[in-house]
This record gives structure tokens, sequence and C-alpha cells, in this order.
């Protein structure tokens, strides 16, 4: 409804020959009606008018059968009463398009690569991690929904200096189950998992591997914690679409290629015997060097060559999701996208705040098993995946967060994912009781006050998935589908679905099927799967 009288505004304005958008908005007290548009004051500069008289000139032109009534408020709102017809005639569509409910194809013909979490596979994930990788997979399953081309992408740095102290720690700590006494590389690895791979090394081949090189311990390293960062991603209900190795980049991109093209196009300089990017002349403060004075080159040209990649894919849009620490790197790294020919408009960085973890009102900064930070496997063994899931979407990504554990773990209407879930088992063990048995042309029944609020919000989220995709905010799905819990629990305090009218009784089973089919795809988008009983 809210598309048409947009239409219907846009109809009338057109005489006039305006063109401009036009915002029609959910009105808040029934009393104003079910919809309001403030164009009269957008056209009050361009009309040379009141926008009361604009407001009443557009009254005056709007003639539909499914406008009940018109009003027209200071200082020139225009309040919109409608049949409800449109909500019975969308929960019908709702039944019959089931998962597919709120898909559209807004996004269609746009190819989209959204890489997060790419941590290094020198250790295991941790609490960042996990906010990027919920961030990340909601995002790209909202884009996806909305009909973009979704690419989700792993960036693997298997290569560079931090690799070769990998290789280096596990050769170590595999010496010392030798009994061969060695001090750990400077910037080397101390985790529980480096001591496991050395172990496992050991137990497979005595004291073989020592003829082994220093690549072997490299590689079974990388094998080893990328597999298990992927493990403990997919039971976060994270898949890939494509991992990207940095060392395949290295092979395909000579760096030194990537460099001279730049230089090419007047962006390198030399001082003090290393190569420098003159970044400083397109958006960074200060220039940055790609070749060292010992002739080895920074971190910053492998990344420079696989963004490069990138924009040769053909994405029409590229996002990064990278901790905060990364702030002074987007400048840089912009630069040099628009240093090589590309439009950096493309590419979208997104830094995500830090996350606390909170318990019994303190911070809990230390894992309790191992006196390390907490791991996202640990985070899942004791909130669970749904809980997990649902607090990283909740907020926005540059907001700092605390994740309350008691709260997560609460089975409480306290606990938003509880409540909300129990919304969704509730409507379950309803139809399990009794089975819809046919479709309604006509409903008589559903006449609440209500029960009009329950079916006006499941008739929003179509549009509310459009926004967070447009908008990149999948926040807005978890606010979204908890006012729809909240709207159908108060709804189940004051109706009775199950009496003894069939009829009656049928047209409230309809309504609750809709809210459990927008709960659970609303849900699903955020990679939360609702229990069908608790």
């Amino acid at each position: 409804m809210k598309d048409k009288l947009i239409n219907i505004i846009k109809e009338v304005i057109k005489e006039k020959g305006i063109d401009i958008d036009v915002e029609v908005t959910k009105s808040k007290d029934a009393s104003h009606g079910d919809y309001a548009s403030n164009i009269a004051m957008k056209l009050a500069s361009i009309f040379k008018q009141k926008p009361m008289d604009i407001a009443l000139w557009i009254k005056d032109k709007i003639n539909d059968e499914d406008i009940i009534k018109i009003e027209v408020k200071e200082p020139g709102f225009i309040n919109f009463f409608v049949r409800k017809d449109y909500l019975f005639t969308n929960l019908n569509k709702v039944l019959e398009e089931k998962e597919n409910y709120g898909r559209s194809n807004i996004g269609e013909g746009q190819k989209v690569n959204i890489e997060f979490v790419s941590a290094n596979p020198t250790g295991i994930l941790h609490l960042g991690n996990a906010r990027g990788g919920a961030y990340g997979d909601s995002l790209a399953r909202i884009m996806a929904f909305s009909g973009y081309d979704v690419t989700k992408e792993y960036y693997v740095n298997d290569a560079g200096n931090q690799i070769n102290n990998l290789g280096l720690s596990i050769l170590c700590r595999y010496k010392e189950l030798c009994g061969i006494k060695e001090e750990m590389p400077e910037g080397g690895y101390f985790g529980s998992e480096i001591k496991e791979l050395a172990t496992k090394i050991y137990n497979e081949y005595q004291d073989k591997a020592l003829d082994k090189d220093l690549e072997f311990f490299k590689e079974l390293g990388i094998k080893e914690l990328l597999n298990k960062i992927l493990d403990d991603l997919k039971e976060y209900r994270i898949e890939y679409d494509k991992l990207t190795s940095e060392k395949e980049i290295r092979k395909e991109y000579d760096p030194y290629e990537i460099i001279n093209k730049l230089d090419k196009n007047g962006y390198i300089y030399k001082q003090d015997g290393a190569t420098w990017f003159k970044c400083s002349s397109i958006y960074d403060d200060k220039d940055h060097v790609l070749i060292k004075e010992d002739g080895s080159l920074t971190y910053l040209v492998p990344d420079i060559a696989y963004h490069y990649d990138k924009y040769k894919r053909g994405y029409t849009k590229i996002i990064d999701i990278l901790g905060t620490d990364h702030h002074g790197y987007v400048a840089r790294l912009k630069s040099s996208v628009k240093a090589l020919g590309n439009d950096p408009d493309l590419l979208e960085v997104k830094l995500l705040q830090l996350v606390r973890l909170v318990e019994n009102g303190e911070v809990v900064k230390m894992s309790k098993r191992t006196g390390k930070s907490v791991t996202l496997k640990e985070l899942i063994a004791e909130v669970g995946v749904n809980a997990a899931r649902y607090y990283f979407a909740k907020y926005s990504l540059d907001t700092q967060m605390d994740f309350d554990l008691n709260l997560a773990k609460a089975k409480s209407n306290e606990n938003p994912v509880y409540y909300v879930s129990y919304a969704y088992a509730r409507i379950c063990s309803i139809l399990k009781e009794k089975e819809l048995s046919k479709n309604i042309t006509k409903y008589v029944a559903l006449n609440e006050e209500i029960t009009y609020n329950v079916l006006e919000k499941v008739y929003e989220f179509p549009d509310v998935v459009k926004m967070a995709a447009l908008k990149e905010l999948p926040h807005l799905i978890v606010n979204y589908v908890y006012e729809l819990a909240t709207l159908f629990h108060n709804y189940y305090q004051q109706i009775r679905i199950l009496t003894d009218n069939e009829e009656e009784t049928l047209e409230r089973l309809n309504l609750i099927k809709g809210v459990q089919i927008t709960i659970f795809n609303a849900l699903n988008l955020i990679g939360v799967i609702p229990p069908e009983k608790m």
C-alpha cells in the first residue's frame, strides 16, 4: 500500500512537471491514519505556496477506492486512512511464497564481493572474528535475498613473515619434543594449537622430521590451522564461495610489475634506499614504503595486488570488513586502487568496533579454560550459535558492544533471542495441534486493532529487507523481528486463536502461520535457526 500511495502522489505532482522523491511512512498513531506523507512541505519552496494549501490541492486530486479518507493536518501533513484488504492479500502472499517471502530483485545485475574474517592461519578465531563473521555473513545473506550476485570471500594470508614465524614456531616446539632446546623466534606464536601441531608431527615422524625443511612446517601449519578456522566458521554457519591465497596472488601478479605500474602512473619514488608509494597525493596523509632498504616487500604490496585482482573480476561493489585497528590502512588501500586506474568508490571498507565480553557485570578478558583470549569456539559452547549470531548482528558495526553472557544464556523474556525464538516455537506448537485446512479468499474475523498491527508488521518485512540490503545494515532485521515477536506475544495474550468457530479459527491460524514464516525468514537472514519447541 505504501508503494501505491507513493505512486498516486507522484502522478498528482507530475501535473506540475515535478519529479522528486516522495516519502510515505506508517503512522505511529492510528488516529492520524494508516500512512502519512510530508510531500507538501518538500514542495513549498518549489511551488512558492504554503504547505497546507499544497496538501489540500493534492488531497482534492486523489480518488482511489482503497483510500477511505484523507486528512490534512498542520503544518501540511497528508494522512491516509486505507482499506485493510491489502493486509489480507499480503497474508495470502506470505502463505504462498513461504521461504521466498521478502525476496526481491533490487540488486539484479550487481555483482558484489564481501570479504570478511580473513584471519591469519597462525592461530584460532576470537571475539572480533566472531563479530566480523556475523556481520559479513548476514550482509551476504540479505543482499543475496535481495537479488545481488554475492561472493563471500576469505583471503588466506599464507605467505610473508608471519608464515615464516609460524613454521619456525612449530619447528621449535617439535625440536623440544625431540629433546632439542631452542629459543622461540622473535614474533613467534605461543598458542596451545602450535604445541598440538608439533605433537602431531612428532607422533607421526618421531625425530625423522628433523630432516624436513622449513617449508614442510609452514605448509602443515597453514593447512591444519586454516582447516580448523574454516571448521569453526562452518559451525558458526558461515561457508565461503571463494578462498584466495596470498601465495597464489604473488604468483599471478609479480609484485614488481605492480610497483612498475604504479611508477608509470607517477606514484613511486625512492628515498633512503627504499621504494615509496606516494599515496599522500591521493587519499592518505603520508606516504608508505613498498620495498624496504634490504629489498624485502612490505605487506602492503600483496594487498594492493589482491585488490587489483578483485577489480579484474568485474565486481560492481567490493566490501572489506576489517578490524578497527586497520583504520589507517583504508586511505592507503583506496589510494592504491585509484593509482592503478580503478574506481575507488567501488571499494567500501567497513571497520568493526571492539567487543567486550561481560559476565556478572564484569568484563571477561581471559578464557577460564586456557587463560588466553576467549575463542569463537568457546563462545559457541557457552551460549550457542543462535545467541552468538543474534547478538553480534544486533548492533551496528561502528558501535562498540558488550556481549552479556548471562543475558545470552537466560531462558527468559529479557533475553531477546529467547523471546523471539519463543514466539516462533509457540506458533509451531499451535500449528501442530491444529493444521491449516484451506486457503481463504475473504477474511471476516480478523478485524481487531491488534490483528491489524500484526498484519501490518508482516507487510513491512519486504521493505525492511530492501532497506537492510541498500544501507548494508543487518541490525535492521534484528530490530524488525523483535518488534514482530513482541506484537505476536501481545496478540496471543489478547486473542483466542483456537475457537469453536471453524472459519474464525482458520483465519487466525493463517495469521499466525504468516507470522511464523516471516520470523523464520528474518532470522535466517542473520544466521539464526529458531527451535520448533522450547
